[in-house]
């Protein structure tokens, strides 16, 4: 969520991959009622959005090609292992992960295209259209921030357990087996750890996708848009905290801090783990004068999450962003320490350095920061990154 140099310190919870993450849900017996004139905000126009059904829909196009791929007479479990290549060599193309984009199952069968929200719908209604049962999972990862338009961005995972009744070797790129069962995830550091995963059903996944799709339109402004899908999450499934969380930060963005309060609050009630939540009520103590209140809350964030190499990413990001570039080396190479395998953690350094005007610096943790890139995407930015600034390093030397 990119205002440089004009940093809200405000955190969105959504789900995307790599590590999308709303924390687990510790949802509690005897919830309090929800403040449901939260939801009746005379401040938004509300507007029509997808329908669960269109939300899983296949079109009769697709259908019909699932149909000819898999005749009825041979549909049996040992499809779960023909699905898979399905979904990664359907006609000229394959389906690739992109972490930004939020889609209904026929549009990212359409734009090949998705995140892993998205593409986990997919599997899940082409599963369903064979006969076999899919269950979603969310990934326990730890907390991930990205920055976006002068957001952070909290991320999460899930993927998709496909019953299977024997164990099968397919394409690791995509899945690895499980007992009875394989699961299909789309980000390869998932599947690298073995992170503890909770079942969640298709309402939860359901207000997961419009909580994705608010974030969206709030970060374009379009506040009106983004109330509708909150809305339509919170009505999907009401105990999802991430939703009320991120409500809260729609009535913070829009001057009502009594009700981004309430949602806050109310988001903690649900989950007492959701550190999003946590910090931004925080930062409206700050805002409202209650600054003690505040500074505790955030002091107890931090000691919880030092160990998270993610947290100092995060860090990093804010002081970069502010300009504060010796304290951003700080945070990007204490997280490089506890995890040197990240990309981030490279690229925060590069482009430090960078500003700091050390170009070989630069060069030689983008050169890391490409050389352990994931995703496609990814690795264009940083390889787009890389050749201007060789062409900067050697105009420069022309000139010397």
């Amino acid at each position: 969520m990119n205002l440089e140099g004009q940093m809200k310190t405000i955190t969105v919870a959504l789900i995307s991959s790599l590590s999308f993450l709303t924390a687990c849900n510790s949802t509690q017996t005897n919830l309090v009622p929800p403040p449901l004139s939260l939801t009746q905000a005379n401040e938004f126009i509300v507007s029509e959005v997808e329908s669960q059904e269109q939300i899983f829909a296949l079109t009769p196009q697709i259908k019909e090609q699932l149909n000819t791929a898999f005749p009825k007479e041979a549909r049996t479990l040992q499809n779960a292992k023909k699905l898979l290549y399905f979904l990664l060599k359907n006609g000229d193309s394959s389906l690739s992960y992109q972490s930004g984009a939020t889609l209904t199952a026929g549009q990212s069968y359409a734009n090949l295209n998705a995140n892993c929200l998205s593409l986990s719908i997919l599997a899940y209604s082409l599963a369903e259209h064979l006969g076999l049962e899919g269950q979603f999972q969310q990934v326990h990862i730890p907390e991930y921030w990205a920055l976006n338009n002068g957001f952070n961005l909290l991320t999460g995972h899930i993927n998709l357990k496909v019953k299977e009744s024997n164990r099968a070797s397919v394409n690791h790129k995509v899945i690895y087996p499980q007992e009875r069962a394989i699961i299909i995830d789309f980000d390869p550091n998932s599947r690298q750890e073995a992170f503890r995963t909770t079942n969640i059903n298709k309402a939860r996944i359901t207000a997961m996708f419009y909580n994705n799709k608010g974030v969206s339109a709030m970060l374009k402004n379009d506040y009106d848009l983004a109330y509708s899908y909150y809305l339509a999450a919170i009505n999907a499934d009401y105990k999802y905290s991430g939703a009320w969380g991120n409500l809260g930060v729609l009535f913070r963005l829009n001057n009502d801090f009594q009700r981004a309060e309430t949602a806050y609050q109310y988001a903690i009630t649900l989950n007492s783990d959701n550190n999003t939540a946590l910090g931004n009520l925080a930062r409206l103590y700050n805002l409202t004068d209650r600054v003690q209140q505040g500074r505790e809350i955030l002091a107890m964030l931090d000691k919880k999450r030092q160990a998270n190499p993610y947290y100092h990413i995060s860090l990093g990001n804010d002081a970069y962003t502010t300009k504060r570039y010796r304290d951003a080396i700080k945070h990007y190479r204490k997280a490089r320490e506890l995890d040197p395998k990240l990309h981030d953690t490279d690229f925060g350094l590069a482009r430090t350095y960078y500003q700091l005007g050390d170009l070989k610096l630069a060069k030689k943790y983008l050169t890391m920061a490409n050389d352990k890139a994931d995703f496609e995407e990814d690795k264009k930015r940083y390889e787009s990154k890389l050749r201007a600034l060789r062409s900067h390093t050697a105009k420069l030397s022309y000139h010397d």
